[in-house]
């Protein structure tokens, strides 16, 4: 029986802006220029309040959209080693969120973390999310933080700072061709 969370009924999104945004954090946290000051949060805040409803919701979907297939990658990687993605992936993800006590507020952990199981066992994250109301504003940085934590799982799994970025690139210029 299909489940309404199956990420065939889930819009994609704007995967190309969600992975833009996640892999230029990416890069200024491994060069050390993270933070509220730098240029590159800056760029990245002008260009998100130049964004209508219709175009963040698209950017939303497309972060969901990350998370399904870094999560869907973690899944298979473990699996090959007799491992569980959830038992690997999700404690190191809870700690390192709740070490963002600035940027992630404690009572939005437990969605995110729903997101992280939604999208380990084969679930839609947006369709999942959907079913419990509306995105919320508090809930938009952990959004980020749970993607950029996945990618940089994977990144830190594979040696190779480019890895994730590049493995949805490649998903993305396949999906195109066909």
């Amino acid at each position: 029986m299909s489940s309404p969370c199956d990420p065939a009924y889930a819009p994609a999104g704007d995967v190309g802006v969600a992975l833009m945004a996640i892999d230029s954090r990416l890069k200024a946290i491994y060069d050390g220029q993270a933070g509220a000051n730098s240029e590159q949060q800056q760029l990245m805040d002008q260009f998100t309040a130049s964004l209508g409803p219709e175009e963040a919701n698209d950017v939303v979907d497309g972060a969901c959209t990350l998370i399904y297939m870094f999560m869907q990658w973690l899944r298979m990687t473990y699996e090959e080693h007799d491992k569980d993605v959830i038992e690997y992936v999700v404690p190191g993800f809870v700690a390192s969120m709740r070490m963002m006590p600035k940027s992630i507020r404690p009572e939005v952990i437990p969605t995110m973390v729903g997101l992280v199981v939604a999208a380990g066992t084969g679930l839609s994250p947006s369709l999942w999310r959907k079913q419990y109301g509306d995105w919320t504003g508090d809930e938009m940085n952990p959004l980020e933080a749970t993607a950029l934590l996945l990618a940089e799982h994977i990144n830190r799994l594979t040696g190779d700072r480019d890895f994730a970025a590049r493995m949805v690139t490649e998903a993305l210029s396949a999906a195109n061709q066909d």
